[in-house]
C-alpha cells in the first residue's frame, strides 16, 4: 500500500528512509529536503516490500533490499511524492541482505546471514534482473556468538570503479573483487585481514581515493587503511577509538561517512548513542577522535551526509526517528537541528 501525503516545497534534493516493517516501520518513506535548514518533510511511503533496511538511489529509481531470510531486492519509482513499486521483488540467492550498491550496470547486495555477495544486472528500465553471480565468503572469527561463520555486511565499488569491496563482520576481513560487466561475474582478487575480533561492519573511502576507513562493530574502533587502486590492495595502517576513554557499557558502531573535502569523518555508535567526530590529516592517513555528541535518539543504525556537506542525518532505529544536524565547517561538530518520526528507521539516503 502507498500513501501520498502532502507535497510541500518540492526541491532538487530528496530523502528516502528505509525501515523495518516487521518492527512497525512504514517501509520506504520519501521526504523533501530544505536545502538551507536540512529539514525533512515526509511526502509519502510504501510498505510494498518487507523490511527494506537499506537503500540505493539511481536517478528516478530507488533500490531496496528486503532483509529477510528469503532475501530479495526491489525497485521503486521515486519521481513522484510517494515511492511506487516497479515490478515484483527479485531474489538475491542469499539470506538476510543488509546492504546494496550499484556498479557497472549491476546491483550488488551484501547478504549477512548467508555470508555472500550477489550481483544482479540492471534492465534498461533500471530494475534488477535475476542474479548472475553469488560469491560466497568463507571463514570465521574469535567472537563465537557473532563470528561462527562469514557475515557480509557491506558491498560497494571503490572510487576508481575498478574494484568491488565487501566488508565481512564474521571473518574480520575485507575482500576485493572484480566484476565482469559483460557477464555479471564476481571474481575474488584478494582479501585483507583485520585484527581478529574487531568485527568490521562498514567502510568509507577518502575523497582522494588513496585511503579507506573501516568501522568495526564488535570493538568501537576505526581502522585506517591505505588503498592502492592500481593493484587492488587494501593495507591496514592503524586503529583509533570512536568512543572516549573510560566509556562504559557496550558500544556498537554502525556507519561511517567522510566529508567531501576529506577533513572530517563521522561515525554512528549504537548503545553509546553518539556521533563521533574524527579529524583527518591532509593526506587522510591519520584519524583522531575530537568529539562525540548525542545522536538525537536511540540506536543510530545509519548516517549520511547531505550532498552539500552541510548537514548530517542519523536514522535512529529504536527511538524511531531521523534526526538532522548542522555541521560546523571549522570543527566538524554536529549541532542538532530537527527530527521527524520514522518508526524502526534503518537507513537514509539523499539525492
Amino acid at each position: 500500500m502507498s500513501d501520498t501525503g502532502t507535497v510541500q516545497g518540492r526541491g532538487a534534493v530528496r530523502a528516502y528512509i528505509g525501515s523495518f516493517t516487521s518492527a512497525g516501520g512504514r517501509g520506504v518513506l520519501a521526504a523533501d529536503v530544505d536545502a538551507e535548514t536540512g529539514a525533512l518533510t515526509v511526502t509519502g511511503a510504501s510498505d510494498a516490500l518487507a523490511d527494506p533496511s537499506f537503500l540505493a538511489l539511481a536517478g528516478p529509481v530507488l533500490h531496496a533490499v528486503s532483509e529477510t531470510e528469503a532475501g530479495a531486492v526491489a525497485a521503486f519509482d521515486v519521481s513522484g511524492p510517494a515511492p511506487l513499486p516497479l515490478g515484483a521483488p527479485v531474489p538475491v540467492d542469499g539470506a538476510g541482505p543488509t546492504h546494496l550498491a550499484l556498479a557497472d550496470g549491476h546491483l550488488l547486495t551484501a547478504n549477512y546471514t548467508s555470508g555472500s555477495v550477489t550481483a544482479l544486472p540492471l534492465a534498461p528500465d533500471g530494475t534488477a534482473r535475476a542474479a548472475t553471480s553469488v560469491l560466497r565468503h568463507e571463514g570465521g572469527g574469535p567472537v563465537t556468538a557473532r563470528q561462527a561463520g562469514p557475515h557480509a555486511h557491506q558491498v560497494l565499488p571503490d572510487p576508481s570503479g575498478r574494484w568491488v569491496v565487501s566488508v565481512d563482520l564474521g571473518t574480520d576481513s575485507v575482500r576485493i573483487c572484480a566484476l565482469d560487466p559483460a557477464t555479471g561475474t564476481l571474481r575474488l582478487h584478494g582479501e585483507t585481514a583485520l585484527r581478529p575480533g574487531t568485527g568490521p561492519r562498514h567502510l568509507a573511502f577518502h575523497p582522494a581515493g588513496t585511503h579507506a576507513y573501516v568501522l568495526n562493530e564488535l570493538e568501537p574502533t576505526l581502522t585506517v587503511c591505505r588503498w592502492d587502486a592500481a593493484a587492488g590492495v587494501l593495507e591496514p595502517l592503524a586503529e583509533t577509538p570512536v568512543v572516549p576513554d573510560g566509556t562504559t557499557g557496550p558500544s556498537y558502531p554502525s556507519e561511517v561517512v567522510v566529508a567531501p573535502d576529506g577533513r572530517f569523518l563521522w561515525a554512528a555508535v549504537r548503545g553509546d548513542d553518539t556521533l563521533a567526530v574524527l579529524a583527518l590529516d591532509p593526506e587522510g592517513a591519520k584519524a583522531s577522535l575530537v568529539a562525540t555528541v548525542p545522536c538525537g535518539g536511540t540506536w543510530p543504525r545509519d548516517l549520511t551526509l547531505a550532498p552539500s556537506g552541510r548537514h548530517l542525518y542519523a536514522a535512529n532505529e529504536r527511538s524511531g526517528d531521523v534526526t538532522w544536524f548542522t555541521l560546523d565547517p571549522e570543527t566538524g561538530i554536529p549541532a542538532r537541528a530537527g527530527a521527524i518520526e520514522a518508526p524502526a528507521a534503518s537507513c537514509v539516503v539523499l539525492g
